[in-house]
């Protein structure tokens, strides 16, 4: 195990992965300014190493302007060539995280799932988004907000047991965690209720890796020990959660964009359940944003070498 305690900021999970071996990134159709960018931060900070694929000429124009001094180009000629060549690049060894450029997602996330030459390994495929709050006393784990629009109790209990498994490099053994819904009165007919009595369910019968989970919980009890004495709950986990689990994309979605519009909330994502980490993240993500990601792909692929 790579680490045993718990993650406060970004500022030092950046400061975990500079003590690990430097990983290589290939970065599909990195045709994209902020995405160079954020690569030079994560070189100069002796993160990564990169191999950039896409039009060789834009991007040697493009690393002149952003400083980056440290890669290699696989030139390609469409963005569909340059992404399924960095994904053979990781599938085969030669980088351990993939990168989004200026790629269609859809077009990327075809490369990863191709039965043949992709990053496939039976799991279902789902996103951890990571936010440090300013209100928060440590990194907050969210998911799935960006992969999964249907999520059923048997899809909920795989995106809960892709999350721990990623997390369990960054020192979280058993991440207190919640199945968030409206409230915690209990009604068979409303789906995000079943779904987190299911999941409790499943981990106290062992079906899913180790975490303390309390659900159905609001996110008022959840987040405020003083709310949760109010309703006469006993939590375990109440102002101290480590990880959400959404009750559906959509709420996930609002939720975190909540954060970063109002609060201004820094974050980081990694699409899970592929063999190796995938950096998906938004074209309107900051370069400032993008190494985070940078940086948790880079954790999550040293465990993997071990």
């Amino acid at each position: 195990m790579l680490m045993n305690k718990e993650l406060k900021s970004f500022d030092e999970l950046i400061a975990r992965v500079k003590t690990l071996p430097t990983k290589t990134i290939a970065v599909a159709a990195a045709e994209d300014e902020e995405v160079l960018t954020a690569v030079k931060m994560a070189v100069d900070m002796g993160l990564v190493q990169p191999i950039l694929t896409g039009n060789q000429s834009i991007l040697e124009e493009m690393v002149a302007k952003v400083g980056l001094t440290s890669y290699e180009i696989v030139d390609c000629k469409t963005p569909e060539e340059a992404t399924a060549k960095a994904v053979s690049l990781v599938k085969d060894g030669t980088a351990q995280v993939l990168m989004k450029g200026m790629v269609n997602t859809s077009v990327y996330m075809r490369a990863i799932l191709n039965k043949e030459a992709g990053l496939r390994t039976g799991r279902l495929i789902s996103m951890v988004a990571v936010y440090e709050l300013a209100e928060y006393h440590k990194l907050l784990f969210c998911t799935d907000s960006g992969i999964n629009a249907i999520q059923g109790t048997e899809q909920k209990k795989q995106i809960l047991q892709n999350t721990l498994i990623a997390m369990k490099p960054m020192g979280y053994n058993a991440p207190k965690t919640i199945a968030l819904t409206a409230n915690e009165l209990y009604d068979p007919k409303i789906p995000s209720l079943v779904d987190a009595k299911v999941l409790v369910d499943a981990v106290a019968a062992g079906e899913i890796g180790d975490c303390v989970i309390e659900g159905p919980i609001a996110l008022d009890v959840a987040f405020d020990p003083h709310a949760a004495e109010h309703k006469g709950i006993a939590s375990k986990v109440s102002g101290d959660v480590d990880l959400i689990v959404f009750p559906n994309m959509e709420t996930g979605n609002a939720l975190g964009k909540s954060w970063l519009h109002f609060m201004k909330a820094k974050w980081a994502g990694v699409v899970l359940g592929a063999s190796h980490p995938v950096i998906l993240g938004s074209r309107s993500d900051t370069a400032e944003i993008k190494i985070n990601s940078i940086a948790l792909g880079c954790l999550m692929a040293a465990e993997l070498a071990e």
